[in-house]
């Protein structure tokens, strides 16, 4: 089943925050996942367990070198993405 996520990833205790999130961003883009980051949140669509997997991976390897919050909302609902977001 093709689902979507939107993801908002906020490092902590950093001086440059978009190293972080992009890392996280392309670890997802790894698992051939489709990713439209935005100003605030990203998009990332893909098959129901690629994606619970991947966000799961990349969480756990941002943990190990930062500290950081990640909030995500599935649905599948809107498997399209939202380009004006």
């Amino acid at each position: 089943m093709k689902i979507q996520a939107e993801i908002s990833v906020y490092p902590l205790r950093v001086t440059e925050l978009s190293r972080p999130v992009d890392e996280f961003c392309r670890r997802l883009q790894s698992r051939g996942l489709e990713v439209h980051m935005g100003p605030m949140s990203s998009f990332v669509t893909g098959e129901c367990k690629n994606l619970f997997e991947a966000v799961q991976e990349a969480f756990e390897r941002l943990a190990e070198k930062y500290q950081v919050v990640v909030t995500v909302k599935f649905s599948n609902a809107c498997p399209e993405v939202h380009k004006d977001k």
